[in-house]
């Protein structure tokens, strides 16, 4: 058996929806969790205009809301979507709140913080808008500290793009 990938896992929309990752097939990808009332949460605009420059390319950003630093995404799903959309005109997919950290973290974020661990080694997610670029076969190519901003990974996408 080929080793996993990023489309071997799944996620559950805002809306409640399956939203299996493998319907991402071919696309370059980055996935952050993300959380409203955060210093980065800004970054959802960058976010934003990066899906909507790479989309038609093959690329898009999933946003995963994440409640476990400093209780910084205390909304349900429907007060997520709105905030997203009204603030930031938010078109890229968000998944449910889920864990990112600990026993409760989602399988994806287990599988991304092994396959690209952080400073010195450590797997575990350290804050909100930890950013994840996927390649279009599904690998982990690259994690990204909170502190880099969306713009700053223009050049990686497009070589993943291209």
């Amino acid at each position: 058996m080929s080793e996993k990938t990023v489309f071997d896992f799944a996620a559950t929309r805002l809306d409640g929806t399956p939203m299996p990752l493998d319907g991402f097939r071919g696309k370059v990808l980055l996935l952050v969790n993300t959380a409203s009332k955060c210093g980065f949460t800004p970054q959802y605009a960058g976010l934003q205009a990066l899906h909507d420059r790479f989309a038609q390319r093959g690329f898009s950003v999933i946003a995963f809301p994440c409640n476990q630093f400093g209780a910084q995404e205390p909304g349900d799903a429907n007060e997520i979507g709105t905030f997203c959309t009204q603030n930031y005109g938010v078109g890229f997919p968000i998944s449910a709140k889920i864990d990112v950290n600990g026993p409760t973290a989602d399988p994806l974020f287990a599988y991304l913080s092994a396959a690209a661990p952080g400073v010195l080694g450590t797997e575990a997610i350290k804050w909100n808008f930890t950013k994840f670029l996927v390649n279009r076969d599904g690998n982990v190519v690259d994690r990204f500290a909170p502190t880099t901003k969306p713009e700053d990974l223009v050049e990686q996408i497009e070589g993943l793009l291209a």
